[in-house]
């Protein structure tokens, strides 16, 4: 009797919504540092855009000395920049806030990772200039549709401030992980804001205006806003670089385990610096040990951690993980709740029974 060897297990999406396709992914399954095509979590607010890719070019207009248009071909032909880049969705972990707030209820896996490769938005700039005038550069994309909260159709498009728009870090982006970006993430043009939430990264760039004023579209003046209270909008303020923050990737929350030794594994990250260190709690938070850092803390992309645990004796245990960036920023114990539920960033808290 013949016996085939079983299928491989790999992991999967884990869905949200599918109309707009809203996918998270199962980080705490993934081991690398490059995120695939296939795991490479999905942030949708309308469906996907229609276009011909094989005529599309992208205007700078606006504010400029010399409107421009470009061609994908005289794009890929300039000087290039290549990234490691996490991108977090700013509603990364969202359900975990207390109380509960209303969006998409995305767990730990609205975050992945890898190397994006394009030509800085300051190259492109270099054949348009700058009027003396510009405050802000918009960035207008293809997807659109119908906002809940009106009756009208909106492209997403979201707007930087000069400053931002022209670090040599930010770059239009034509390739990830070595191979043109894939649709659902942007192709064949997307924004790369290193150390921003990922809603400033916008995807299949329709056109880019720069314009002397406050850009006021939904997606920057409504949405993306930190809103402290939750009766008025009163200290509101905008959201823009991602918080200093870990994940504990195994043992998995709520897990049983036999007594023996454990290698407990995460990620911390940080758009502010680099990790400086990650430190652990097996007792809730009564005593902390520092964690090893195995791999090396880079600007803009996630670090990984370990901690050797013996776990001889039976029980239950609360297991924390709390990152501190290059800047002195630390995971604080407790989030700071707002009426949109973003950039949460509290120390990371699982359970685990050991028998």
């Amino acid at each position: 009797m013949k016996y085939s060897h079983p299928p491989e297990v790999r992991p999967y999406l884990i869905s949200k919504t599918l109309v707009p396709e809203n996918q998270e992914t199962p980080i705490h399954f993934y081991n690398g540092d490059i995120v695939t095509e296939k795991l490479f979590y999905r942030r949708n607010h309308f469906s996907y855009p229609h276009f011909a890719s094989s005529f599309y070019l992208l205007p700078i207009e606006g504010l400029v000395h010399t409107p421009k248009v470009f061609s994908l071909q005289e794009i890929y032909s300039l000087p290039s920049k290549t990234m490691k880049v996490v991108l977090e969705c700013s509603g990364d972990k969202r359900k975990l806030f207390k109380p509960k707030v209303f969006g998409e209820q995305w767990g730990k896996g609205a975050l992945s990772q890898g190397i994006w490769k394009g030509v800085t938005l300051s190259t492109l700039l270099q054949y348009t200039g700058l009027l003396d005038s510009a405050k802000e550069i918009v960035f207008e994309g293809y997807d659109n549709g119908i906002r809940p909260d009106s009756n009208q159709l909106f492209n997403f498009s979201r707007s930087l401030p000069i400053e931002k728009a022209i670090d040599p870090e930010t770059i239009i982006a034509y390739e990830y992980n070595n191979h043109p970006i894939p649709f659902k993430h942007g192709f064949p043009l997307r924004l790369i804001v290193p150390g921003w939430y990922a809603m400033a990264s916008v995807k299949w760039i329709k056109k880019i205006i720069v314009i002397d004023k406050e850009f006021k579209g939904p997606f920057q003046a409504v949405d993306y806003v930190y809103y402290p209270n939750k009766e008025n909008d009163s200290g509101k303020f905008p959201v823009t670089t991602i918080n200093v923050n870990s994940t504990i990737q195994y043992p998995l929350n709520m897990q049983l385990l036999h007594t023996g030794v454990y290698e407990i594994n995460g990620i911390a990250w940080s758009g502010n610096g680099k990790i400086a260190n990650v430190e652990i709690s097996i007792d809730g938070g009564k005593s902390w040990d520092t964690c090893h850092l195995t791999t090396s803390s880079e600007k803009h992309s996630w670090v990984r951690w370990n901690y050797k645990w013996e776990a001889l004796k039976e029980g239950e245990y609360t297991i924390l993980s709390k990152a501190k960036d290059s800047n002195g920023n630390i995971q604080p114990s407790e989030p700071t709740w707002n009426r949109k539920g973003y950039g949460y960033n509290a120390i990371d808290r699982i359970k685990v029974k050991v028998e």
